[in-house]
């Protein structure tokens, strides 16, 4: 199998070497846009600037240049980019004839000068894929995991999600092995939307934790937080059942209690008084729920879901609701059943 991950950062770094270390013979490229951090990654055998320490298996192959040439002799292409760069791959890539999926979990962000999805909210990675590559087999892998962990070869279990026949399977042979169990899921849009909406609420826990509020107020956040996931993933056609899976629990545990979290981060920063603009500075790279917690909020809205934390969230990061106020804002809500 020859695979093809686009995109050097921690994530498709930490893929490219998880699927290299297979015992079976095949082909791991992994592409990197400059050309001169490619030469310099293939010839130090390791990333050291998103994933150091951690060494390259032999059959790695670190490359640049034309990367439709390289996409064009691949089994199975890995998108290893940001979910605001999604739409332009898939673009690029429609006329593939092997296989692609991605690793960026969100919902695409409505652009401010009315390009993008044109719906007005934003789009999950497999409706972008549906707008400008609906022929294009495709697939998302998702699940609870930090880029870290998985280049060092520590246990995981992710979910590979696709309406494609064939590309789960394929993920599974492409991933599964010694270090990772990878289980295949046909309801995409439950492992889209448990992937999206855990990092805004990790954010919320991150907050939680740095205003020392305790324990019992943590575990009520996940769990009333789990709830918000569900009704927002069964009101756009998901399985309730799939959240209480990898891609939608376990996603959420580890993305809210870890210290690897960057989303997490942000929540503790914002607690220690720093701006929005300082936390995500002080990171180095991207915390998704930043910039999905908007678009996340509107879409639940345009399907008439009520998701509170999601919009505490947002206040913060818009700057409307202090954070001394935003466990008020939340405990404040009128008594329901549960």
């Amino acid at each position: 199998m020859n695979i093809l991950v686009i995109g050097a950062g921690a994530w498709g770094t930490a893929m490219a070497v998880s699927a290299a270390t297979h015992s079976d013979q095949r082909s791991v490229s992994l592409w990197a846009r400059d050309a001169a951090q490619a030469q310099l990654m293939q010839a130090e055998r390791a990333n050291s600037r998103y994933l150091p320490g951690i060494r390259f298996p032999e059959p790695l192959a670190v490359v640049s240049g034309d990367v439709m040439a390289h996409a064009a002799a691949a089994d199975l292409i890995v998108l290893g980019t940001p979910m605001a760069a999604l739409r332009q791959w898939l673009g690029l890539l429609k006329d593939c004839s092997a296989p692609v999926v991605w690793l960026c979990k969100g919902f695409e962000a409505v652009a401010a000068d009315g390009s993008g999805s044109g719906a007005g909210y934003g789009l999950m990675a497999h409706e972008v894929c549906q707008q400008v590559a609906p022929q294009l087999k495709s697939g998302a892998l998702s699940g609870p995991s930090f880029a870290a962990e998985v280049a060092r070869q520590q246990p995981t279990a992710l979910v590979a999600a696709s309406a494609h026949e064939g590309v789960s399977e394929l993920l599974v042979a492409a991933f599964h092995g010694d270090a990772m169990r990878v289980y295949a899921n046909s309801d995409i849009v439950g492992v889209e939307v448990g992937g999206a909406v855990k990092n805004v609420l990790a954010i919320a826990t991150g907050l939680c934790d740095g205003l020392e509020l305790g324990l019992n107020a943590r575990a009520a956040l996940v769990t009333r937080g789990l709830a918000e996931m569900t009704r927002l993933g069964v009101a756009l056609g998901a399985q309730a059942e799939t959240f209480m899976g990898l891609s939608g629990l376990g996603d959420l545990v580890l993305t809210a209690t870890g210290d690897l979290s960057r989303n997490r981060k942000v929540g503790l920063l914002l607690a220690q008084g720093k701006t929005l603009e300082q936390a995500v500075a002080s990171l180095g790279h991207v915390a998704e729920g930043v910039y999905s917690a908007r678009t996340v909020l509107a879409r639940a809205r345009q399907v008439g879901v009520e998701m509170p934390i999601t919009e505490t969230v947002v206040a913060l990061l818009d700057g409307t609701l202090p954070v001394t106020e935003a466990v008020k804002h939340l405990m404040a809500r009128d008594a329901r059943g549960e």
